[in-house]
């Protein structure tokens, strides 16, 4: 499982070091990134995107929700390969989506990972954390 917050080594030309914790973890030498659904990277070993991709292809072509989902996914996909130092290149196109330029966060997501402007996931952090605050405020803490 992936987990954790880490500040990898960014080249500024795409090349990041993903954690060796996670590299640990991933098994084989590729992974596949794509758009996340915030403005971030999905990183996926090989293996189970395979499986997240069978799972959308299930799903009926003649369903628009699902055209759309697998036209963002797959369309926004790339798989990559470690470098001998266990860094990997992410395209220009997803550094773009994502913002990120010079400060970069690889945030473990349990099945993935997701590389974020570091900014941007601090904000989005705030922001989970206020909705979270509100949440408990307007309907109490189930735990009392």
């Amino acid at each position: 499982m992936l987990l954790g917050e880490h500040t990898p080594n960014f080249t500024g030309k795409g090349r990041i070091a993903l954690p060796k914790k996670m590299r640990e973890q991933m098994q084989g030498t590729e992974v596949v990134l794509t758009k996340g659904f915030e403005p971030c990277v999905f990183g996926y070993q090989k293996s189970v995107w395979e499986k997240q991709a069978e799972k959308q292809l299930e799903q009926s072509v003649t369903a628009g929700t699902a055209r759309a989902l697998r036209r963002y996914l797959f369309s926004g996909a790339s798989i990559v390969s470690f470098d001998h130092q266990g860094r990997i290149v992410v395209p220009e196109s997803l550094l773009s989506y994502a913002g990120i330029t010079e400060d970069v966060i690889v945030i473990g997501a349990g099945d993935h990972f997701e590389l974020w402007n570091t900014k941007s996931w601090k904000e989005y952090l705030q922001r989970i954390e206020r909705e979270a605050e509100q949440n408990l405020l307007e309907g109490g803490d189930a735990r009392t």
